[in-house]
């Protein structure tokens, strides 16, 4: 049963069975994510789910500069949020759960640099192909801002605990090889091969139980369920956090281009 996509502002939606491609589309942001691309990203994903034609979900960003590089940090240093959103609320925290719920695996295509909540979501992603070009890394400590749930918690378990707190606490950028060193993506190939190569997944999968792929993702997921809880808390600290003036003057100090001055906010009481 094929379903009819809504017209998508931010994203492109294809379907190209057995895969479904999904394709985050603000190049002039490099990718980033405002509260619409969210909205649009849980549409898409909720039609994948739905679709029978498709078997595995792709995930990637135009052009071969940025995967992603998270929350639109210019729109929060301009009106203090994400901007409007369908629900008047930044859902990011229902769309890692989502990409975590669906029964079919996603890839995640890293065409260019994942960093911030970009980085997280190819994270959650069941597995990740990379373009040579591609890089990693954790900018929210630099930003004002932080993921304190599946973006760190969930990554320890991938790339285990020293890793994850050097990726979060130095907020160091990675390249492909480094990434597939620490196991953080499956594999890495030429940037004019990655799409090809994600398709080939897709495929592979596809010809295999759709049944037997859904218990086995959903008894993956089930080891790290309980950081759910920890996500939603996480989530409901960051909108605090993002407003306040330490986080605030780390978006304005980005949208500025200039170093941040975290000094005033010093507090270890």
């Amino acid at each position: 049963m094929g379903l009819t996509a809504p017209e998508f502002g931010d994203l492109i939606y294809e379907v190209e069975p057995p895969a479904a491609l999904i394709t985050i589309n603000r190049p002039d942001r490099y990718n980033a994510f405002r509260a619409q691309t969210v909205d649009e990203l849980i549409t898409a994903f909720n039609l994948a789910w739905s679709d029978h034609r498709v078997r595995a979900v792709i995930l990637t960003g135009t052009g071969d500069k940025a995967f992603s590089t998270g929350g639109d940090v210019k729109q929060r240093a301009e009106t203090g949020d994400y901007g409007p959103s369908e629900l008047d609320r930044f859902r990011i925290g229902e769309l890692h759960k989502l990409m975590r719920d669906i029964p079919k695996p996603v890839i995640a295509a890293v065409n260019g640099v994942a960093v911030g909540g970009g980085h997280v979501l190819q994270v959650i992603c069941d597995v990740s192909i990379a373009s040579e070009t591609a890089r990693f890394g954790q900018a929210g400590p630099k930003v004002g801002s932080f993921d304190a749930g599946f973006g760190s918690a969930y990554l320890a378990r991938v790339v285990g605990e020293k890793k994850a707190r050097e990726i979060w606490f130095w907020c160091r950028m990675y390249s492909a090889q480094e990434a597939l060193d620490m196991n953080l993506v499956n594999k890495v190939v030429p940037a004019d091969e990655l799409l090809t190569e994600a398709r080939q997944w897709a495929s592979e999968v596809a010809a295999l139980s759709p049944t037997a792929i859904r218990f086995l993702k959903q008894s993956f997921n089930a080891d790290t369920d309980h950081q759910a809880g920890f996500n939603n808390m996480a989530m409901t600290a960051l909108d605090l956090f993002s407003a306040s003036p330490e986080g605030m003057e780390g978006a304005h100090a980005f949208a500025e281009k200039r170093p941040p001055d975290f000094a005033p906010h010093v507090n270890w009481h």
